[in-house]
């Protein structure tokens, strides 16, 4: 567009100075014109009659007429000549004026000159209708050469980008290959010294970085899982064995029983941090195999009715549509159940738990929800952070705030959402996961890697 711009400039500054020059051409043939009748008129052209003046130039103007319009006026005496193709009409005049041009009826545009010859007034008028028609094929050749010249510098253009960005895209599709999973990858640099190679150098240097970073990570999330879970373990083996010897009071048994659950605790909250930490570095593998999500329901809707009914509570079950999901059934029924376990934290005595089971086009939906005091519209989100709690009703529980954000792990490592919205007809809190459903031609595909 700017060699396309820049050229169409070119072509209108050499329009207008070709008119100009062409134009001026015609103003030196009017005054060439002039110096020949005024040598055809002779010294004594003062003292000429019209019969004198007629005899004298009409040849010369006869000669002519195909290029010139001839008219000769005395301010005192009037018109004195005409040449015959004026066919008796005067040429135009614009008072003021020696060099202008006019337009006149039969003949069309003329380019017209006045000379002052005392005391006659000399007109003289050139066509400029090839002119014109000279300016419109000169338009119409420079209009073809820009099309022409767009069309062409649009598919240069193209092929040149193509050529001087392709380091670029191989950039960006390296950089797109490389996860948490594959942090070895790095961009090919060429030999070249130019801002791309220092670009893809940069990203390097940053990948490196980015590796090192991940397996200081990794590497901390293993000796922590050592050095944190071997002392727990020494330590409650101290205290099961106080427990074994039975030579504590009754006091001190209860103070080493406590001792043993919060052990259990801490265990457990170090386990579901390894799994979060791991989880958002995508260190874990998932093995999905393709099943019936009815199915899955209904293997443990017993043992969560049993749990449900032993709380005090009522709980429901309903599965609509049909097909296939890609799923690990150990990690989803964990999803679930830590789901249906806060659900029963926050559920009134004899309150119901819903849980609704839908497969429709793409999706598995599936939505549990209480009714419990609900949350409000900015602890939606908030609810799926790390330790974060809301509406505890008393001390006992000894809930970590690590259950929705293990689900929400879980989940996003099957590829779906999970959110928290009201429940129905406002009461309660409604959450809902969705996972993408199986196409039927992946139903051979029984293994997935993350």
């Amino acid at each position: 567009m700017s060699a396309t711009l820049t050229v169409a400039g070119l072509f209108i500054a050499g329009y207008l100075l070709l008119q100009n020059y062409i134009v001026h051409d015609l103003d030196l043939l009017n005054a060439t014109e002039f110096q020949q009748i005024r040598a055809r008129l002779g010294s004594d052209y003062p003292s000429l009659n019209r019969e004198i003046i007629e005899e004298r130039i009409r040849q010369t103007t006869e000669y002519a007429s195909v290029l010139f319009y001839i008219s000769i006026d005395s301010p005192s005496r009037g018109n004195l000549f005409r040449s015959k193709n004026l066919t008796g009409n005067p040429l135009p005049d614009v008072p003021k004026k020696h060099v202008f041009e006019g337009t006149m009826p039969g003949v069309g545009e003329l380019r017209i000159a006045e000379f002052v010859l005392p005391p006659f007034d000399v007109s003289i008028g050139t066509p400029m209708g090839q002119v014109r028609r000279t300016m419109v094929a000169y338009a119409e050749v420079c209009l073809a050469l820009l099309i022409g010249m767009l069309l062409a510098s649009i598919a240069i253009g193209l092929g040149l980008s193509r050529v001087m960005l392709r380091p670029v895209r191989l950039i960006g599709e390296t950089a797109n290959r490389i996860r948490s999973d594959n942090l070895t990858e790095r961009i090919a640099v060429t030999g070249v010294e130019d801002e791309i190679s220092d670009l893809a150098t940069l990203l390097n240097q940053m990948f490196d970085r980015l590796e090192s970073s991940f397996n200081q990570v990794r590497q901390f999330t293993a000796e922590v899982s050592h050095e944190l879970k071997t002392p727990l373990s020494l330590v409650r083996l101290h205290a099961e064995k106080l427990l074994v010897e039975g030579n504590l009071s009754q006091a001190h048994e209860e103070a080493v029983l406590v001792q043993l659950d919060e052990l259990a605790r801490v265990n457990q909250m170090v386990d579901e941090l390894l799994f979060l930490s791991r989880a958002e570095a995508r260190g874990i593998r998932m093995d999905l195999v393709i099943q019936d999500p009815h199915r899955f329901l209904r293997n443990f809707e017993q043992d969560v009715q049993a749990l449900t009914e032993h709380q005090g509570c009522r709980f429901d079950c309903t599965h609509h549509g049909e097909g296939l999901v890609a799923f690990e059934e150990r990690w989803l029924r964990q999803v679930v159940l830590n789901i249906l376990t806060n659900a029963l934290r926050m559920s009134p005595s004899g309150g119901l738990i819903m849980l609704r089971s839908e497969l429709e086009g793409n999706i598995w939906r599936v939505s549990i929800e209480d009714e419990g005091p609900g949350l409000s519209d900015d602890q939606y989100e908030r609810a799926f952070e790390r330790f974060v709690r809301f509406n505890q009703v008393n001390t006992e529980d000894r809930g970590s705030g690590l259950g929705l954000a293990i689900c929400r792990s879980i989940i996003q490592l099957h590829d779906g959402r999970i959110h928290a919205e009201c429940g129905t007809g406002g009461v309660g809190l409604r959450v809902v996961f969705e996972i993408p459903a199986s196409r039927r031609d992946a139903v051979d595909k029984v293994h997935t890697a993350f």
